[in-house]
């Protein structure tokens, strides 16, 4: 940890100045995204961090607030470790909060962070033993004639890239998630053509996509980061044939398999995660409050809870911002 004094800095480039080669850094997931700016924290001494984000203007108000991009970005880190957040100088930047997705194992951005839910690794170093049940599912499914493949996703045909947003788009309907997962198609389109993304699918006996992940390369490790099963399937758990063709492209990359979490602590999707895990650990964000006279005045009457920023949390005045969560 470096104890300095350093200045934040906004510069509007859509996150060029923090590029890297891993995946939720990358062109094609900052431009899925729509990322807007690069946060450079710099020492003065030639140290400094690069961040990717969306910079929100705040409904109904001249105020702007910032939120990293979707998975696990962190940013890159030249020579500062972990920042000491009380340090630095967030008047430049002129956002009222901003809210961080730190990367799973770091190197991370600041100190200091939010403990969040539990996830899940499939470490291929270590003894790797699924539950029966599923074993026993993925052997049943092998006999009825459900296949497995792994292919970089820029190198599917278009056939299998439409049943993955098929069976996505059905599983987000089924869990009734919100908007903000409803991806688009230029969305998804981005992710495809990342040389750091893989589409697994297992197909049904009559050849159609019947589950289906894409895996994105990213910071020494393969990241599970979206699939679904398609509703007609659900009997058979065709997802568990996709997470065993998952863990032999981990295998063969010689790279851990970053599986997530639950939506909830301890619930089904937790603990489906569990059965198949061999490690895990917990992910960090990190809540700034960068103008507090701004933020306590946006905030009034939306102090509970743990919604961060609270002026954004479901429900409030509509003049103050809408329901994005941080």
């Amino acid at each position: 940890m470096r104890v300095m004094q350093a200045k934040a800095v906004l510069v509007p480039d859509e996150g060029a100045s923090a590029l890297s080669e891993d995946y939720f850094r990358s062109a094609h997931h900052l431009r899925a995204e729509r990322v807007t700016h690069t946060l450079v924290i710099d020492d003065g001494g030639g140290n400094a961090l690069r961040m990717p984000l969306i910079v929100r203007p705040i409904e109904g108000t001249p105020y702007r607030d910032a939120i990293s991009p979707y998975g696990f970005p962190g940013g890159e880190v030249d020579g500062l470790g972990e920042v000491l957040k009380d340090a630095v100088d967030w008047r430049g930047p002129k956002l009222v909060s901003l809210f961080v997705r730190e990367r799973v194992s770091g190197p991370r951005c600041f100190a200091g962070g939010t403990e969040r839910n539990e996830v899940f690794f499939i470490d291929p170093r270590l003894p790797v033993e699924f539950r029966e049940m599923h074993l026993r599912h993925i052997r049943r499914n092998l006999r009825l004639g459900f296949v497995s493949t792994a292919r970089e996703a820029r190198e599917a045909p278009r056939e299998e890239r439409e049943g993955f947003k098929d069976v996505y788009r059905q599983t987000m309907v089924r869990e009734g998630a919100s908007l903000r997962y409803f991806f688009s198609d230029a969305y998804f389109e981005e992710v495809f053509a990342s040389p750091r993304a893989w589409l697994v699918t297992t197909r049904s006996p009559e050849g159609r996509v019947a589950s289906a992940a894409l895996g994105v390369s990213s910071d020494g490790m393969l990241h599970y980061y979206l699939g679904g099963t398609a509703d007609e399937h659900l009997a058979r758990s065709p997802a568990k044939n996709v997470f065993g063709t998952l863990v032999e492209l981990c295998t063969r990359l010689g790279v851990p398999l970053h599986l997530g979490g639950g939506v909830r602590p301890g619930d089904g999707l937790e603990q489906f995660k569990r059965g198949l895990a061999n490690a895990s650990s917990r992910i960090q964000t990190h809540e700034l409050i960068c103008d507090p006279t701004v933020y306590a005045h946006l905030s009034e009457g939306h102090t509970g809870g743990d919604f961060f920023p609270a002026y954004r949390a479901p429900g409030i005045r509509a003049a103050v911002g809408g329901a994005v969560p941080g």
